[in-house]
């Protein structure tokens, strides 16, 4: 796999620093990464479930507009 101009950059400025501060980047750099793959899977799902919440949104107005529904009592719950 080739690497792309932006990551042989950041390569080379990780290579000129010491070896304690690559460390410390590359630990920010893999926590950074993980953050962006639970986001990436997150908006895969919801993407996935984005029909049923709009067939139960529409249920839900379809309820109300029949008297079928009543407000939520808070205090229930």
């Amino acid at each position: 796999m080739m690497s792309s101009p932006a990551i042989t950059t950041v390569i080379k400025m990780m290579d000129s620093l010491p070896e304690q501060a690559q460390e410390q980047v590359a630990e920010h750099l893999r926590e950074y990464l993980e953050e962006l793959q639970d986001d990436i899977r997150w908006d895969r799902l919801f993407q996935k479930t984005q029909p049923q919440l709009a067939a139960a949104a529409r249920r839900a107005r379809q309820e109300i507009a029949a008297g079928k529904a009543s407000p939520m009592n808070y205090d229930q719950l």
